[in-house]
């Protein structure tokens, strides 16, 4: 059976992403986290990806990686690129950029796709998909990348989840030069 990988990364306040419609572009995780993108965190983000043959998205993710990735090149852009994509919305008619639009139930179908041979299945970013997906425990393992910055606004992780508590085991950890340290937890 495949394993769901989720990475995301998270300020030392527990913030993800904007609040959008905002005006706190500062909590864009492209803002707050550029700074300590060095070689050690291409090399986690290579080695991380190089361990799936497909990715998991929401609509959000999706279309913000669409736009960044689609028009890059390179050893991991190409892989990002090439890989084929599983896209869980509402709101999505249509994909392009190597994707499938998840038709019908979600837990279902990522359930179905875990079962099908294959590598991991590698999910970017924290939304309203895994509700669904802790819920219904398809999520393996998490890797939270917390980076050495305090946001002071915007959306916290699983803010609104609505799930009931879940219980995580730390299984593994890596820390950055750039101060980023990364927690590995996998279901109790």
């Amino acid at each position: 059976m495949r394993k769901l990988i989720e990475s995301t990364f998270v300020s030392l306040d527990g913030i993800i992403d904007d609040t959008r419609p905002s005006t706190a572009s500062r909590a864009e995780p492209q803002h707050w986290g550029s700074p300590y993108w060095d070689e050690d965190h291409a090399r986690y983000a290579g080695d991380l990806t190089s361990t799936a043959d497909a990715m998991l998205l929401g609509r959000v993710t999706y279309e913000g990686f669409a736009e960044s990735w689609s028009t890059r090149s390179g050893p991991f852009a190409d892989q990002m690129n090439n890989m084929p994509k599983y896209v869980a919305s509402r709101t999505l008619t249509e994909t392009t950029w190597n994707a499938t639009l998840i038709k019908g139930d979600v837990a279902e179908e990522v359930a179905r796709l875990k079962e099908q041979p294959g590598n991991h299945i590698l999910k970017w970013g924290t939304g309203e998909l895994d509700r669904t997906l802790v819920e219904h425990g398809l999520i393996d393992e998490f890797h939270f990348w917390y980076f050495p910055a305090i946001v002071g606004a915007g959306k916290h992780l699983f803010e609104g989840a609505g799930f009931d508590t879940t219980h995580l085991k730390l299984a593994d950890l890596h820390r950055f030069g750039s101060g980023i340290v990364v927690h590995v937890y996998v279901p109790k």
